[in-house]
Order: C-alpha cells, then structure tokens, then sequence
C-alpha cells in the first residue's frame, strides 16, 4: 500500500481530530486540553511521549526507526485566536470569544495522521522523527521557549507547513527562497507637560508630538529602505491625553515591524529611536523607545531539502499540484526552529469554491478549509519523512 493510501485510509481520523480542536480552542500558553489529548492519542499509537517543563503546553511524540540514523523534527502549532467565530459549521467553536481561525487545529490533526502513520512503519526508515506540537506560536514564544527545554537538540533537519486560502486545494508549495519576513515589536513613550486646554503655551504637547513622529516613522518605508526589498513600519495602537480640555503629558504607542532583510532589520531600530527622539525634542518633549525583536525571516535556504519536498509532492499527486507563492511578511516562529537546524516551510492550499468560507484569509472570523487538502497534507510529510531519512 502506498502512501497517499494510507492517507486516504485514515481520512476520518485526520477530520474527526480536526474538528475536536476545532470546537475546543485554546489561546497561547493555556493549550493544557489540547494538549492532553493529543498526549493520549500518541500513546495510544504507542509512541514514546514527552511534555515540557514549568507549565509550557505542548509535547514531543519520538518515533524510533529500524536504525541508526538522523533525526528529523516533524512540527504543527496547537493555539487557537482570541476571534468570534461565525462560520456557523456544525463542529464551530464551544468557547465564546475563541476560535481556530489560522488553522492550527487542521496542522496539529495533520501531525496526528503522520504519526499514525509513521508509527506502523519504523520498520521503513532509518534514524528518528520528532512530533513536535507546539504551543503559542500567535504570541511568539512557542518556539523559544520549547528551544531553551531542548526541543531542537540533535535534530539534524525540521519541516513544517501552514494551511493557506491563498491558493486552491489541490495545490501544494514547497519554494526555495525568502517566505515570511522577521517580525518585531516596539513601544514610544511620548512625555511633554500638561496645561489648561485653553493656554496650550504652557504645556508641550505629546499628542501633537506623536502625530509628528507617526508622519515622520513613515519615510522609514518611502524614504530609507530600498523600495525593492519590502518592509512595513506600523503604529498599531496610540493611547494618550486625560480629558478633553487638558494638554497632553504623555501618549504611547505601539508598534511592528517586518522585513526580509537582516541588515536593515537592525537599522530600522536606529532609524524609529532618531526620529522619535528628534521629532519629539522639536516639540519641546522626548521619546523613548522600547524594541523587541521577535521572530526572524522563514527562509528556505537548503536546496536539498526543498528538493525532497518537492519530490514528495510530484511523486503522490504529480508535478502539476506543485504551485509558487509570492512571499508574504506574516511572521513565523518556525523562523527560530530553522535557525537551529535546517529547515524546509511550506503551504497546503486550502480553498474550494465547494466550500463556503475557505476563500477567506487567516484570522477572518468565517474562516475554514477543505478538509480534503489535510490527507494531502499528511501524505506529503510522511513521503517527505521516508526519503530524508533514506
């Protein structure tokens, strides 16, 4: 029996668990259900499980192959959204306010139909696979903090793959190249001096201040960075001023940055601190800046890993359900899984005109997926598995 039968033969399995997560979700950090449940379904596999330590959700199943060998780390995230979801599907969410609208729920079903696989097959491959369910990759923390318990020790390869609307379902992409950009975070502390709303002389104004810096942080984009690599400097909350007729002391705010270049990545910190500085002392205030860098670029950069998967995917359905993708600047903290190990990050197509609601984009509140696009999934990562260890 090949693979895509295996596949096909655990079709409602993969469905069934992905529909359980689905009406189960659990935000970044409080995956304690989810994971239990997956803990169990592993062992009933027979698989040798292990959890994390200081209260991080998640878990690692480790099969063993019939040899001596390398170690590949198989990984799917497990957190859901802080999202209203309003797809109306018989299985939609039971928790008010929490909803799987980036499609965790259908990885982690995914890594639980590979190790289903996999499990029955050790006789197959040589070396071991880690089945790595990760928590809280919507914050950024997952992964660093599973690092920093040993996850990516002696692994000598990881892959990973995000379900996307971008593109239909039965189209896989497995692309070399730059495919999600670094992600960082940061918050400007405007200070200036109140006054009487009606003697705004006697004050210095850090709302004014801030409404400068907001204007003057956009040439970062237009002005500095080069135009034909992409980058987005945002102020995404602004908060500030204690009552209408009162001039502001202090205004914060909020902010991220992406990119896909490493050194101006670096750079924008300098240019967002000088600015703001200056911008806010021609106004009579100061700024501070606070800077959190998080996630790094998602790079397929190992030619031969690329080439596996792309061979996986030809070899089960045919050359033809290989399709490119334009990169996008989400961020990724599979990005730090790569930076410890090799890594290959691609995407499963999940729209289906058939299928009410998997047009909209990741994060939408009527979100879902063809299902079927899940065995596909699943198929490819255990042809994948075979031929790297092999």
């Amino acid at each position: 029996m090949d693979i895509k039968e295996k596949a096909e033969n655990i079709k409602d399995y993969i469905i069934e668990m992905r529909r359980h997560f689905h009406q189960n979700p659990e935000l970044s950090l409080e995956e304690f259900e989810t994971t239990k449940k997956i803990v169990n379904e592993l062992e009933k596999m027979g698989i040798e499980v292990s959890t994390f330590k200081d209260g991080l959700t998640g878990c690692v199943g480790t099969i063993k192959g019939a040899k001596e060998g390398k170690t590949l780390l198989l990984r799917a995230d497990i957190d859901a959204l802080s999202v209203h979801e309003k797809t109306n599907l018989e299985f939609a969410s039971r928790v008010d306010g929490k909803m799987h609208a980036c499609g965790h729920d259908c990885h982690a079903a995914m890594l639980l139909g590979i190790a289903k696989i996999l499990s029955e097959m050790k006789d197959k491959f040589s070396g071991n696979i880690k089945l790595f369910f990760q928590a809280a990759e919507e914050i950024g923390l997952g992964a660093k903090l599973s690092i920093e318990q040993g996850v990516m020790d002696n692994v000598d390869a990881c892959y990973g793959v995000h379900v996307t609307p971008r593109f239909e379902s039965p189209k896989i992409n497995m692309q070399y190249g730059e495919r999600m950009a670094a992600t960082d975070v940061f918050k400007l502390t405007v200070e200036g001096t109140s006054s009487h709303g009606s003697s705004p002389h006697l004050g210095h104004d850090a709302i004014v201040a801030s409404a400068a810096i907001i204007t003057a942080l956009q040439t970062i984009v237009s002005r500095i960075n080069n135009p034909l690599k992409p980058a987005v400097v945002t102020i995404g909350t602004i908060k500030g001023g204690q009552r209408f007729n009162i001039i502001a002391n202090e205004v914060i705010m909020e902010g991220n940055v992406r990119t896909f270049d490493e050194i101006f990545r670096k750079e924008i910190e300098i240019h967002i601190r000088e600015i703001a500085e200056s911008v806010a002392k021609a106004h009579s205030c100061t700024a501070k800046l606070e800077y959190r860098y998080g996630t790094g670029v998602v790079l397929n950069k190992d030619k031969n890993l690329v080439d596996i998967a792309q061979n996986a995917v030809k070899k089960l359905y045919g050359e033809d359900s290989l399709v490119e993708m334009e990169k996008i600047t989400g961020g990724e903290d599979f990005s730090l899984l790569m930076e410890k190990a090799p890594g290959i990050f691609g995407y499963i197509g999940t729209r289906n005109p058939k299928v009410p609601g998997s047009e909209k984009i990741n994060h939408h509140e009527c979100f879902t997926v063809d299902e079927d696009a899940l065995i596909r999934g699943t198929a490819v990562a255990v042809q994948f598995a075979l031929d790297y260890l092999n």
